[in-house]
């Protein structure tokens, strides 16, 4: 298949499936609608393997400066949506009867620096934790499907999870990206609609486990640097359609 393909299954993927497109905040339908498509990507995180216990959390922007949200604490596979919290962009809990995740700050931080992105999933995947435990930097260009989905996964440095030095800590690698990996930590993963951004932690999930699966046989080989321009210019094109799809 080629990346023209890959690229153009997941626009008509990203149409059929964002939980953000058209939405009204005056219907209560739409915000039901929300609570349980995080509630699925929980559990759909959880069964993969991708969290384990409490790890991980999910946000979804609702309005220019309200997010729902994970609470901290709870097994993302168990999650009920009336167990969502509703925050302000400064980190006020509006509503909710449970304590908000202590990783809001970075949810928050991406929204605030990010203003098309309407949705956050934090999690712990093993295959990705393995490059952050030795620090060992993602090669680009060898799989065309992930440089047209990722493209550069940034590495941020480590500070103590639920801090705003983790919060400050990610905002100079966010421009440019949808996915970066926290040194020692975890990813964070953010898009248009919940959906790609569940599809971004799978994508990286995925490519790091094939990266060290190929490691057993030999070195990995780059895709040859002619073919470099034409996947980036795929990427722009995809990124440029996600950012519709999720608005219209």
């Amino acid at each position: 298949m080629s990346p023209r393909t890959v690229c153009a299954r997941f626009r008509m993927m990203a149409l059929g499936y964002s939980d953000m497109r058209g939405i009204s905040m005056d219907s209560p339908q739409k915000l039901d609608q929300i609570r349980e498509s995080i509630c699925d990507v929980g559990r759909r995180l959880y069964r993969r393997g991708l969290v384990v216990a409490h790890d991980g959390n999910i946000s979804v922007r609702i309005r220019d400066d309200e997010v729902l949200s994970t609470p901290t604490c709870m097994c993302k596979g168990e999650m009920q949506p009336d167990d969502l919290c509703l925050l302000n962009l400064q980190g006020e809990q509006l509503g909710g009867h449970r304590r908000p995740t202590s990783e809001s700050l970075v949810h928050l931080q991406i929204y605030r620096q990010r203003p098309e992105i309407r949705a956050v999933v934090h999690c712990h995947p093993p295959h990705v934790l393995a490059y952050s435990v030795t620090q060992t930097p993602l090669p680009r260009f060898v799989l065309a499907e992930v440089e047209v989905m990722l493209g550069e996964v940034p590495m941020v440095p480590y500070q103590t999870p639920g801090t705003s030095d983790l919060a400050d800590a990610i905002a100079p690698h966010l421009v440019g990206t949808n996915a970066l990996i926290m040194s020692h930590h975890g990813t964070v993963t953010f898009a248009g609609d919940l959906e790609m951004a569940y599809w971004y932690t799978e994508v990286l999930e995925h490519y790091c486990r094939v990266l060290l699966l190929a490691r057993q046989l030999g070195p990995c080989v780059s895709l040859p640097v002619q073919f470099h321009g034409a996947l980036e210019q795929l990427r722009r094109g995809d990124d440029a359609c996600r950012q519709r799809s999720s608005t219209v």
